[in-house]
């Protein structure tokens, strides 16, 4: 690709390259038309799912509870993570659209990471609210307020943004000298930082620990409502 070596021989040693270039599923650019195809039918469905879901619980009244709210949530996190990345991905299938601005990819980063967080946190909302539901179902409507979902929901969105700005800013800060080629159809953390030309423990381990400890800490909270859940059956 003579595009991508006059950008790397443009890009000073020791600076953020103005474009990455993704490089989709390599060894498989002759099938990505037929690959394509799948994808899309999977982002249509999310969408139109979704949008559908979320549009029921706001018009029907009935609808209008806790279990409900954080079904909601989960909904719209699952329009924001396919949106993030999908057009990008099928701009590639499809018109070998392969560049995207260092700005852009450390965008679709956050959102893709961040909201992967509230996700995991969303699962957790809806395990809690099982456990208050069957083991409390008196107190379930005093103890899940619509103040207490709403501070639930902050909660979630504060924690997946601030546990992922930190990467992004030590990210930006990081020299890239050596390839601008990102080994996938997407921008994600640790494909990145692969190819900076300094020390990237930090990043490294922040990464690590970051995995371990959403993964850990809402594994934890979920094992935890279930087995009070099936404690309380006995």
């Amino acid at each position: 690709m003579p595009q991508q070596d006059n950008l790397s021989d443009s890009n000073s040693p020791g600076s953020s390259p103005s474009l990455f270039f993704l490089s989709g599923i390599s060894g498989m650019e002759a099938m990505h038309l037929w690959i394509s195809l799948p994808f899309c039918s999977m982002f249509t469905v999310a969408l139109l799912g979704n949008c559908t879901l979320l549009y029921v619980i706001k018009t029907e009244s009935s609808l209008h509870q806790p279990m409900y709210y954080f079904l909601a949530m989960l909904a719209f996190i699952d329009l924001v993570l396919p949106a993030s990345t999908m057009p990008k991905l099928l701009g590639i299938f499809w018109l070998n659209s392969r560049e995207i601005s260092f700005t852009a990819c450390l965008v679709e980063m956050f959102f893709l990471h961040s909201f992967s967080i509230m996700e995991s946190g969303g699962l957790v909302a809806m395990a809690f609210d099982r456990y208050v539901a069957i083991c409390n179902p008196l107190r379930y409507v005093t103890i899940l307020t619509n103040s207490v979902i709403a501070k639930i929901g902050l909660v979630a969105l504060a924690r997946g943004v601030l546990i992922v700005v930190p990467l992004l800013f030590f990210l930006r800060r990081l020299p890239f000298c050596q390839s601008h080629v990102i080994s996938q159809c997407y921008c994600e953390h640790m494909a990145v930082v692969k190819l900076a030309c300094a020390d990237t423990r930090f990043n490294n381990i922040y990464g690590i620990f970051v995995t371990i400890f959403i993964v850990g800490v809402d594994l934890m909270f979920f094992a935890l409502s279930y087995v009070k859940i099936l404690n309380r059956g006995e």
